[in-house]
């Protein structure tokens, strides 16, 4: 039965095909995100002024047509002044439940000074047993898991 519905599907014009596509399939929006660890091995965090739960990883959201890698390091230019360099991808994690991409990059500072922005208040570098209570336990959970896989 399967067999002869999918010889069906195949029967019909490509426009069918997209517009069903994007009817049935989930859409997700994807996210970008640096870990910059210390030489202490703490993380460097952001003072979010938007968020109720204010501290978090550095992260935005990639552009049409933007690369991941260039997405991460304009966002944290965007909300620092400062320059960073991208190491490796770290991980690639979608989430069911809000459909959501994050893609994790570990990072390192290059060049600048902090400079706050209307969306960063402050930046920090907090050990990983001693993470801010105004932060998401998700996010805690990220970071924890990346470090133990460094």
């Amino acid at each position: 039965m399967v067999r002869i519905l999918l010889r069906v599907w195949q029967k019909f014009p490509i426009w069918v095909h997209l517009l069903a596509s994007r009817l049935v399939r989930p859409r997700f929006r994807v996210a970008v995100a640096a870990l910059i660890f210390d030489e202490q091995g703490r993380v460097l965090l952001f003072k979010h002024t938007y968020r109720k739960f204010e501290w978090g990883l550095p992260a935005g959201s990639l552009e049409h047509r933007e690369q991941p890698e260039r997405a991460v390091l304009r966002e944290f230019l965007e909300e620092t002044g400062m320059q960073i360099e991208v190491q490796r991808l770290l991980l690639a994690e979608s989430s069911k439940d809000d459909h959501h991409v994050s893609l994790i990059y570990l990072c390192r500072l290059v060049s600048g000074e902090f400079r706050e922005s209307n969306e960063i208040s402050e930046i920090r570098y907090f050990a990983l047993n001693d993470l801010p209570q105004r932060m998401l336990s998700a996010e805690k959970d990220l970071i924890r898991r990346v470090a133990g896989m460094l």
